[in-house]
């Protein structure tokens, strides 16, 4: 069975594993990157390196970075031209407001483009080995055309509704993964304080109900006190951010997300936004 050619804009530290694991399966990848070099790994694979945004035109394009603005703002006539003439399929997987992903859709649905929200979970980890969990939103018929590119990278492939369903969905993944770090970083705190084994706390930890993903891929980090980029503390402000404003469209009265924000922003205004967000333990460690 052919399968439909796919482009992958961003390759950032989802995006190019995402792009790998495209390969991998056999699909045709063409990847754009604003830097080029990032793509040279990927090209000696056999992708081909589209030189301009327009030249990443295919039937399915998934744009891996960070916010869906980041994406607006390079869709020029020339690019919505192009993708219009593939009858692009365009796959958001940055994690946004649903609000802004309808909004997307809506602008571009004057040039016959279509678009699907999959934000993904998972981490670094989940990318690289083709493990993420990804929330689908969108038309039945746009989610039914792009589902084998999602199931060649993800392992669990959810349709949850209308275009924006995903997006929402994510935003529920972020407060929990939020969540769970700042209360990893106090807890291991208080563990630090008290004198306790922080190699035993985290084994314990993890053999019982306080067992987590998050803790899993984090332990290294929590433990060392070394944040080299998985996630970054400023697109878990950014994420958190998205998630007030759903709660207040939704009428949520929300108490655990205010909270985790500050929380969260305290951290990038001290330095950490660049660092991966289990950074937030130092919020309890610089006191």
């Amino acid at each position: 069975m052919q399968h439909p050619a796919v482009a992958v804009v961003g390759l950032g530290p989802m995006g190019h594993p995402i792009a790998a694991n495209l390969l991998a399966a056999g699909r045709e990848v063409t990847v754009w990157n604003r830097t080029s070099s990032r793509a040279d790994d990927l090209v000696a694979a056999g992708a081909r390196r589209a030189g301009t945004l327009a030249e990443a035109a295919a039937p399915v394009i998934l744009s891996v970075l960070p916010d869906a603005h980041h994406l607006s703002a390079l869709l020029t006539p020339e690019v919505r031209q192009a993708w219009s003439q593939a009858d692009t399929r365009l796959v958001v997987l940055s994690t946004t407001g649903p609000e802004k992903v309808r909004a997307l859709a809506e602008d571009l649905a004057a040039d016959g483009i279509r678009v699907v929200d999959a934000p993904v979970s998972g981490g670094v980890a989940g990318a690289r080995s083709a493990a993420l969990s990804i929330m689908v939103g969108g038309a039945g018929e746009d989610v039914d055309a792009v589902r084998g590119v999602l199931e060649d990278i993800g392992s669990t492939v959810l349709h949850l509704g209308p275009l924006g369903s995903g997006a929402t969905a994510k935003l529920c993944n972020q407060i929990v993964v939020a969540g769970t770090l700042a209360s990893l970083g106090e807890a291991i705190a208080l563990a630090r304080r008290s004198g306790l084994d922080i190699d035993g706390l985290i084994t314990v930890l993890q053999g019982g109900l306080a067992r987590s993903e998050v803790l899993a891929q984090k332990q290294e980090n929590l433990r060392g006190r070394s944040y080299p980029l998985g996630g970054s503390t400023d697109n878990q402000v950014k994420d958190l951010r998205y998630a007030t404003e759903a709660a207040d469209e939704s009428g949520l009265p929300a108490r655990m997300i205010p909270v985790l924000l500050g929380l969260f922003e305290d951290a990038a205004a001290q330095g950490h936004g660049q660092d991966d967000h289990a950074s937030v333990q130092e919020m309890f460690l610089e006191q």
